[in-house]
């Protein structure tokens, strides 16, 4: 049995049991297996993977930047990737307000008094989140895993390997070995994903149950008809029309990184199988993967931009506020900025949301109204956001692909 359907099967019987216990067990007794367990075997599996995070995403893109050398090529990537983000962002916030408005799931006074006390955590500038991409101290960067400072440190890095070239090809070889280390340990950790999906998912759903997600149906509902419309349409049509790729063939060979990103609820902790994955499945060269991917995981948050954007029209909905026009512009502008502002800080879901309500003038503790649901969420719209990374990778691969194509084509033969 591959690797796969070992995952999916894991996390079908995690979310029985989960909900076994849920129903049949006293609370206590749960809490017991919880504790020793369920939350044992995902936080296992959790630390394998994120250890070797950090050193996988500064060895790749190190090797990314100085495959290609030329600074100019490097611009060309990401600037690609940048306009592929914010265009899908746009996107999946259109299609998640229309589906809002549509399904209407919120009703006013949905559920009763709430919170006052609820605090958001406030989002630094997004002046600030780009002037300290920059690390002061890159040993101080990859020990607290800042991911932007971290991809910024290896581009140079590599860059300036790649400029010198003979002079630091024993640094490039080495760089090269760490990079196929890494790859082993994930190779390592991945055997284990059964077990942790089964963990994690087990304990997410045994502490759930039914009831809370009952009352939150038509919410819940909204968002995962709009992650699964986004991730079929906009991805697929992306790889299809772009990428001149099969989706059903491009989906298939991703599942793998989809249920890891489904179990762990994190981009980062997927990050390793999904450069393994692109690489080697996807066909998708190293320079490109080792940006690409890493950028993605960072700033790609469509399935997050979903969440916000369904989110605030069922809080507008419940508080009976009518948004404007200009208000539903204003989420998507927000929602596309905060994206990037917010990147790499923790609960950034939330931050991102109340970043979003504040721009609409809803209540921030609104907030509370969601929370009950968010964890069963996080999982579809991290997955959702991971299959974004890859759409991405295949489609710039292919344009690279091309260009190359015609340089080689215009260099002059000898006659």
């Amino acid at each position: 049995m591959n690797l796969t359907k070992k995952i999916l099967i894991a996390l079908v019987a995690g979310a029985l049991v989960g909900l076994g216990f849920n129903i049949f067990v006293p609370e206590a007794v749960f809490n017991g297996f919880d504790e020793y367990l369920f939350t044992p075997l995902g936080q296992i599996f959790l630390n394998l993977i994120m250890m070797v995070v950090v050193p996988l995403v500064l060895f790749s893109i190190i090797l990314g930047a100085a495959g290609l050398g030329d600074p100019k090529a490097l611009g060309r990537i990401g600037g690609k990737a940048l306009i592929y983000f914010m265009a899908t962002s746009v996107i999946a916030l259109s299609l998640a307000i229309s589906l809002a408005y549509l399904i209407q799931p919120g009703e006013p006074g949905l559920m009763g008094d709430l919170d006052e006390t609820y605090q958001a955590d406030e989002a630094p500038p997004v002046m600030e989140t780009l002037l300290n991409i920059i690390p002061q101290n890159p040993i101080e960067a990859m020990a607290s895993g800042e991911m932007l400072q971290i991809i910024a440190f290896a581009i140079l890095v590599g860059l300036a390997l790649g400029r010198l070239g003979e002079k630091t090809k024993g640094i490039v070889k080495l760089v090269e070995q760490g990079n196929e280390v890494m790859m082993f340990l994930v190779g390592i950790a991945m055997k284990l994903a059964p077990y942790g999906a089964f963990g994690l998912i087990a304990s997410a759903i045994g502490k759930l149950g039914l009831s809370v997600l009952q009352s939150m149906l038509a919410y819940m509902f909204t968002i995962i008809i709009a992650l699964i419309l986004h991730t079929i349409i906009t991805y697929g049509g992306a790889v299809a029309i772009f990428a001149k790729r099969n989706p059903i063939e491009h989906f298939k060979a991703y599942i793998p990184v989809m249920a890891v990103a489904f179990s762990t609820s994190s981009s980062n902790a997927t990050l390793p199988t999904a450069m393994k994955v692109t690489e080697q499945d996807l066909k998708v060269s190293k320079p490109v993967t080792s940006f690409v991917v890493p950028l993605g995981a960072t700033i790609n948050m469509d399935g997050t931009a979903i969440m916000q954007a369904v989110a605030t029209v069922f809080i507008a909905q419940v508080f009976a506020v009518s948004l404007s026009f200009m208000d539903l512009l204003t989420i998507i502008l927000t929602a596309t900025l905060a994206s990037i502002g917010t990147a790499g800080v923790p609960g950034v879901g939330m931050i991102m949301l109340a970043m979003v309500l504040s721009s609409v003038g809803l209540p921030v503790e609104g907030i509370t109204l969601v929370l009950a649901v968010d964890r069963i969420l996080d999982m579809m719209r991290t997955a959702v956001n991971v299959t974004g990374d890859s759409a991405c990778a295949v489609i710039i691969d292919r344009y690279e692909r091309k260009r190359l194509e015609k340089e080689v084509a215009a260099e002059p033969t000898e006659s």
